[in-house]
């Protein structure tokens, strides 16, 4: 297994790796430099508000040899500021110019500056300080900072603080150059208050106390980005772990010991069980000098990959008695997904922020790798078809769609560039790449990729460049419409009879939603099924019309469908036979990933107007008794309340009610696991609509009745309040103080009592809750601020939280541009969700038919999130008046 210290080392004097691309050193100091002049001021394109393009090309020019020594004293109080000192030492390729360091904070906060010891003047323009050009010279450089920390990045609540600096929040806490293709070495110092720990992406080297005060002293980094460079301080626990010589530390806050207990083995064994997998993949060791990781209450992703001090939120790895199959699932994934990030994003990072989905293509393809031979007795083939396919789709449907790759010409605003098509969709296509080049010259080439740029930069034309040696396609040809391209193909097979009833052909169309003659070259593999028995026809989709040999004479089929192995991608019409007959006999068939594929085709069928919600809604019913696969069935649920919420009217939904509820709650009363009890009640409580079921619910949360084979945790009664709040059961007002009371982790009550107004059937409550989140202060806390939304929104007050909509629509620039929602579409999932009315519907086009020049990608968001609402009420229209 290779090393790659002696590498590394040559980073020392400035041999950062580079690409091809636009930032390869030896083309971009002579054009650059040729092309400009030094910062200008105000109004100059180099130092416009945020990290430009032209600033970044600019910069990493000029520069090499970066390392940051940073100092920083954390006050008692969370009301006072962080005071620091920055020293960023560097080399220049010429001094003839102005040099913009990145630090978004107002003017007051630059305390002094200093290059080579000595104090020098600075301009302060649109986020940056300017370094006069003759304050620098061409070689060795010194500039010191010394500066009042923003908070906006630090996440400081009064027991501890946590960074997150992706994509460009570094430069909103101290100054820096706060670009991906910076790589720089860190070396962090934190004064903090007594009885806290601290942990960073270095070493701890000391940490010395004088009784009030400790200072916390960390070993200098690797070479990583701004974006990756992290510490974490305040009251926590922490777990050692030593296994076969490698050691581990998990920081927490959870007060509940038996549930740290009951997850501590696992989190450490799926952590080691991907380190071991991807070092053996890789053919590299383990890069960085540590691995620890630290369990956040509430934070704002799943995980983040900072090497060397991992960020999770704490209810991901520290799950309850009553998680399901899809938590368990998930834990693993996410652990297996940051791992990987160690060697794709970390490791090897992307140029620019146009490519920042390729780290997070490889880490959730990796991670469906390393999850796999932990849980042998699963359909994996399933599980990556739900845990993909759904989640692209809904956003590939719809008019907003966006493509993998995106332009990008400024930092700010990278936060846009991340949703389903990042995480979900670009797995997919990298499984289609695997099947074109193979498996084994797969990871052939990304071991050259990591071993070329190792501690350095790279883009996609890059990996593309090595892949393309080892296959006979086209690849920059193929990526083009898969990777460039928004939205996916129409598919239709058409079966075409001979007078006898036996198949005479097979025609397969493919044909681009756009009208733009896109072509998306695919393997396709055509199922055609009758009785028990299924057989698949090949078909390379490489023209928009094909026909499928080997057909003729074979027996009419009961069904086609032209994804028969899940595989390919696009939306796939069924004929007008299969679709009748899947409606009637989808849950008899045999196999659970055609099952699977079929509740795929037939919720676009749906969608697509071709079958009427009812319809979907009782085929659910009707086939979770007979589902044996939890995975396809938790997604059978998903479809199912979807349906139930947004897409009956008042009158069928009611209809339903009674035959919904007491399936689920037999469904939860005869699982036979733990993990199946959890994913029937928690539909039940979802859809839990009469006032037989609340009594159910109520019952349940007074530990007067419980569910066979489920421990209810803290979160779940939590849940449980909330539920029989936002539906104002008898008491609720009361439930809510007590579920307040015995709460006794003092991070979840502080979230809890943050959500709870929007829960008050008081209007004027409610509108005093919505009417805080304008101030960004507010909104610091992603997670409670969307939990809040959603019972605001919630499809019981719909009528009453319509007024909502346009307001929140009004906040959306602001709050992509303060980044406290990092994804802005989450902000609009949760305005949007609840509704489907036609009113609903004239707010949201009026709002974007009146701003011609909104901020396209905010468009876009808008409309990706704005499609069910859309499709609700289109359809309840066309199934009205049929």
């Amino acid at each position: 297994m290779k090393r790659v210290r002696k590498q590394r080392r040559s980073l020392l004097l400035g041999d950062f790796p580079m690409s091809g691309g636009v930032f390869n050193k030896s083309i971009a100091v002579g054009i650059l430099l040729a092309l400009t002049a030094g910062c200008r001021g105000e109004g100059s394109p180099d130092t416009e508000p945020g990290v430009s393009l032209a600033l970044a090309q600019r910069r990493v020019a000029l520069l090499s040899n970066l390392r940051y020594e940073l100092h920083l004293i954390v006050p008692d109080s969370v009301g006072r500021r962080i005071h620091g000192r920055a020293t960023l030492r560097f080399q220049l390729a010429s001094a003839d110019e102005s040099l913009a360091l990145d630090f978004a904070e107002p003017p007051a906060s630059v305390l002094s500056v200093r290059a080579e010891g000595q104090p020098t003047g600075f301009d302060l323009v649109n986020d940056h300080i300017v370094i006069p050009a003759q304050a620098l010279v061409a070689g060795e450089n010194s500039v010191e900072v010394e500066f009042l920390a923003g908070d906006a990045s630090l996440n400081r609540n009064r027991k501890f603080l946590y960074t997150l600096f992706v994509p460009d929040r570094a430069r909103f806490a101290f100054p820096c150059f706060d670009q991906p293709n910076l790589k720089a070495r860190f070396q962090l110092s934190l004064d903090v208050p007594a009885g806290w720990r601290a942990v960073a992406n270095g070493k701890l080297h000391t940490s010395d106390g004088d009784g009030d005060r400790t200072t916390f002293v960390f070993a200098e980094t690797e070479p990583i980005s701004t974006y990756l460079f992290s510490f974490v301080a305040g009251e926590f626990d922490v777990i050692r772990r030593e296994s076969s010589g490698r050691v581990m530390h998990m920081y927490h806050r959870e007060t509940d010991s038996l549930k740290v207990a009951r997850n501590a083995d696992a989190i450490f064994e799926l952590h080691e069980t991907a380190l071991d997998w991807l070092e053996e993949y890789t053919g590299i060791e383990y890069p960085f000098e540590k691995f620890d990781f630290v369990a956040i209450p509430s934070f704002q992703y799943g995980g983040m990959e900072h090497p060397g001090a991992i960020l999770y939120r704490a209810s991901r790895l520290l799950l309850d008695e009553s998680a399901t199959q899809n938590d368990v699932l998930g834990r693993a994934s996410l652990i297996a997904h940051e791992t990987a990030h160690m060697w794709f994003g970390d490791l090897v990072t992307m140029e620019w922020f146009d490519d920042v989905w390729m780290k997070e293509v490889f880490a959730n393809f990796m991670a469906a790798k390393i999850v796999n031979p932990s849980f042998p007795d699963l359909n994996h083939e399933l599980r990556f078809l739900l845990a993909h396919y759904p989640a692209a789709y809904a956003v590939d449907r719809t008019a907003g769609a966006n493509p993998i790759r995106q332009e990008l010409d400024n930092l700010r605003e990278a936060g846009t560039l991340y949703g389903a098509i990042i995480y979900q969709k670009a797995p997919i296509v990298m499984r289609q790449l695997e099947e074109l080049v193979g498996e084994r010259a797969l990871r052939d080439g990304l071991q050259e990729y990591l071993e070329t740029w190792a501690f350095g930069n790279a883009d996609w034309l890059d990996l593309i460049a090595v892949l393309d040696e080892r296959s006979d396609y086209d690849l920059r040809v193929w990526s083009r419409v898969w990777v460039e391209e928004p939205r996916r193909p129409t598919v239709v097979v058409t079966p075409n009879l001979r007078r006898d009833g036996a198949l005479g052909a097979l025609r397969v169309d493919q044909s681009d939603p756009a009208n733009e003659g896109r072509l998306w070259t695919q393997r396709l593999s055509v199922l055609l099924a009758h009785g028990d028995s299924a057989r698949l026809l090949p078909v390379q989709v490489d023209r928009g019309s094909h026909s499928v040999p080997g057909v003729e004479g074979l027996p009419h089929p009961d069904y086609i469908l032209p994804n028969g192995r899940g595989v390919a991608y696009g939306l796939f019409e069924l004929d007008s036979a299969s679709l009748e007959f899947l409606l009637h006999n989808a849950p008899s068939i045999p196999d659970a990933l055609t099952r699977g594929i079929v509740w795929l085709s037939l919720w676009d069928a749906m969608l697509e107007g071709r079958v009427p919600p009812t319809r979907i809604v009782d085929l659910a019913i009707a086939a979770l008794g007979s589902e044996t696969d939890i995975l396809l069935a938790e997604r059978i649920l998903a479809y199912l309340e979807t349906a139930y919420w947004r897409y009956l009217s008042d009158d069928e939904r009611w209809e339903r009610a009674v035959v919904i509820e007491s399936t689920l709650w037999d469904l939860a009363q005869q699982a036979n696991t733990p993990s199946k009890v959890a994913t029937y009640f928690n539909a039940f409580r979802s859809v839990a609509l009469t006032e037989s079921a609340q009594g159910r619910l109520r019952e349940v949360w007074r530990e007067e009745a419980d569910i066979p084979g489920l421990t209810l945790s803290e979160s779940d009664y939590t849940r449980l309040a909330l539920e029989l709040a936002v539906r104002e059961v008898a008491g609720w007002e009361r439930m809510l103080q007590e579920q307040a009371e015995r709460t006794g982790n003092p991070d979840r009550r502080e979230r809890f009592e943050f959500v709870r107004p929007a829960l008050s059937a008081d209007p004027l409550v409610r509108e005093r809750f919505f009417e805080s989140l304008g101030e960004a202060a507010n909104r610091e806390h992603e997670p409670w601020v969307l939990e809040g939304l959603r019972y605001l929104h919630h499809p019981l007050r719909a009528a009453a939280s319509e007024k909502y909509i346009l307001p929140s629509l009004e906040l959306l620039e602001e709050i992509q541009a303060t980044g406290d929602i990092f994804f802005p579409k989450r902000w609009l999932d949760t305005t949007f969700g609840g509704h489907n009315s036609e009113s609903a519907v004239a707010v949201v086009r009026a709002f974007l038919e009146e701003r011609p020049d909104y901020p396209s990608r905010l468009k876009d968001k808008i409309l990706q999130s704005a499609d069910g609402l859309f499709r609700a009420a289109s359809l309840r229209e066309t199934w009205s008046s049929s």
